[in-house]
């Protein structure tokens, strides 16, 4: 996978940096694993905008990827790596022996042909297998991480992504997560080996406002430049510095401030984020 740059032809094309798609190998993804999504616009069911700055963009289908991997001791093939519009990594579309087809979040390396195997036993630590944590050797590199037991990967799943397993000890293992947060988590949960594909994502550059557009996101306005009305920092006469330190539109500090509620896990944190 590669990037590639335009000639500036238009305003927009100066500056923009865009991906090559040569390692995809198929632009049809597989029907019985595509649903409707439905737009929300950023807005809840009383019709208010509970989310900013989202609305319109392309039409999309939904993708099912399996998160859970408990499709347990039968040996899969990729079949094809394709584009995901829901999600910044590229997925696999694995077939297994028994012939049922699922995506799965495509690691980096893999090609199609590559077998891959979810196990509560021991197998070859390669990109693609799942396994549970205890099984996995120190040290390896490891993405959808589950947080609980059967619930399914929830850690490293963005493009590049990738845990480290730091040490295992007793019923918890410790993890340094992409954020640089040093974590327990519990042996029994599954992992996933290997770093998450699409690094070059890091290199995209969008180019013109337009193409956020296509992407559903809306514009983001500074609170320093609405009115009193609309945001604790707006008003004044001329361009003023906001007249406070700075705060979200709820009036909440902002630039730092430490948000996290769920004291119930603060437990399993060994190292906050950075």
């Amino acid at each position: 996978m590669g990037i590639k740059t335009f000639n500036p032809i238009t305003p927009g094309l100066r500056g923009r940096a865009g991906f090559t798609f040569e390692e995809l190998t198929t632009d049809k993804p597989y029907r019985k694993l595509l649903v409707s999504l439905h737009k929300s616009g950023g807005r809840n069911n009383m019709g208010r905008i509970a989310v900013r700055h989202h609305g319109g963009g392309h039409k999309r289908k939904y993708r099912i990827i399996d998160f859970r991997r408990d499709k347990l001791e039968i040996p899969g093939v990729i079949e094809t790596i394709e584009y995901d519009p829901n999600r910044t990594p590229r997925i696999a579309l694995v077939k297994y022996q028994d012939g049922e087809r699922r995506y799965i979040l495509a690691p980096l390396g893999v090609k199609v042909g590559d077998p891959v195997l979810s196990t509560n036993g021991e197998t070859e630590i390669l990109p693609g297998n799942a396994l549970l944590i205890k099984n996995i050797p120190v040290g390896t590199t490891i993405h959808n991480v589950e947080m609980s037991m059967g619930r399914g990967g929830q850690l490293a799943r963005t493009a590049g992504a990738y845990a480290t397993l730091m040490a295992k000890e007793s019923e918890y293992s410790l993890l340094k997560l992409p954020s640089g947060e040093l974590r327990k988590i519990h042996i029994n949960c599954r992992a996933t080996v290997g770093q998450l594909g699409n690094v070059e994502r890091a290199n995209i550059k969008i180019g013109k406002a337009g193409r956020n557009r296509w992407l559903g996101w809306r514009p983001h306005v500074r609170g320093t430049v609405m009115n009193p009305i609309d945001h604790p920092m707006g008003g004044g006469e001329g361009k003023t510095k906001g007249g406070r330190h700075p705060v979200t539109p709820w009036g909440k500090p902002t630039k730092g401030y430490k948000t996290r509620r769920n004291k119930r896990t603060t437990k399993f944190i060994v190292k906050r984020r950075k």
